[in-house]
């Protein structure tokens, strides 16, 4: 099968694109390489695909209408698995443009190439930051999400609202999945797991926010991957019994399907900063802060409609995850 992952060279894209290879699908990787974040990490997970047979990059921008549009004409994918968007909760404050552009115009992009391909199956990534408000816990994929609390989780609800809209219009078949704080090798540099692994491995003090009153599903990464995995073979339906008077938001009438994918296992702040300190043989110095603005006190995945689904729950240990994150940490940075 041919298909197209987007933000390949991102965490969870590279990942993903490797899995697809590992089972002899032929990937079109793409992305724009931006520098969010150190561009060389970036490079060295595209390094790590650029050999592989059935692998193909393109370097473009979502937001370019025209290159979007040629890579759909050229390559004919016949799934897509959309993980490329501007990302961070925090980076809104300073950079609202650069959701609009990404997360809203190039989703469109994403879909206008689908619809016009014949696509058979879209999977995107959305986030549990579209819970926003919501203060009920687990949060469970029929709860409503009409407050965000930031302007990241605002265009992931967008993602969500626009995919049903084309999976109504032109029954593209759809399936959005909420992510919670993924972590583990080839890690986000402007993730806590990275951030307070590198700043305690040299001493410097980690600044530790609502005073480490938080807690966070974290999912580690091939756990992630294999989620998205199982939702792409799994082409999104209608649900028969889906009503217009009583409405699923995680269901629908045309073919849409939304789920999270979590650990199912919220970890205190403070345990998880423990974590990291037995991974690492240090201890970590600490700088108590208030919360944040956009941030939200604890995430918790109800994962029962993706088991139901595709049989998989996410289930790494956290001490288990972290362990293998600082290994890798140390190897790729040549800390002793």
């Amino acid at each position: 099968m041919k298909i197209l992952v987007t933000g390949v060279a991102g965490f969870i894209g590279a990942a993903t694109a490797q899995a697809l290879l590992d089972r002899g699908d032929e990937v079109v990787g793409f992305d724009n390489v931006n520098d969010y974040y150190d561009v060389r990490l970036k490079q060295a997970r595209l390094a790590r695909l650029a050999g592989r047979s059935g692998f193909t990059f393109i370097k473009a921008d979502l937001a370019d209408r025209q290159a979007m549009a040629a890579i759909f004409a050229d390559h004919a994918p016949q799934r897509v698995v959309h993980l490329a968007a501007q990302a961070g909760v925090r980076y809104g404050l300073t950079h609202p443009h650069a959701y609009a552009d990404s997360n809203l115009i190039g989703f469109l992009n994403i879909l206008e190439g689908c619809r016009h391909g014949g696509v058979e199956h879209l999977v995107f990534a959305s986030s549990s930051s579209v819970y926003g408000a919501n203060t009920s816990l687990p949060y469970r994929v029929e709860d409503n999400v009409d407050h965000p609390l930031s302007l990241y989780a605002a265009s992931k609800k967008a993602n969500e609202l626009m995919a049903h809209s084309y999976a109504h219009l032109y029954r593209l078949p759809v399936t959005g999945l909420r992510f919670f704080t993924v972590y583990g090798p080839w890690g986000r540099p402007d993730m806590a797991p990275f951030m307070f692994t590198k700043k305690i491995i040299t001493g410097v003090p980690i600044d530790v926010y609502n005073f480490g009153q938080h807690a966070r599903d974290f999912t580690y990464i091939d756990d992630i991957v294999e989620g998205v995995v199982r939702t792409l073979d799994s082409v999104a339906r209608p649900n028969p019994e889906w009503s217009g008077a009583e409405p699923d938001p995680s269901t629908s009438a045309a073919p849409y399907r939304i789920y999270n994918i979590g650990n199912n296992d919220p970890v205190e702040l403070m345990d998880f900063i423990r974590c990291i300190e037995e991974a690492t043989g240090r201890r970590a110095v600490m700088n108590m802060l208030p919360m944040q603005p956009g941030d939200v006190p604890r995430t918790f995945a109800d994962v029962e409609a993706l088991a139901v689904a595709t049989g998989f729950r996410p289930k790494t240990p956290i001490d288990v995850g972290i362990g293998r994150f600082v290994e890798w940490y140390k190897e790729f940075y040549g800390v002793a």
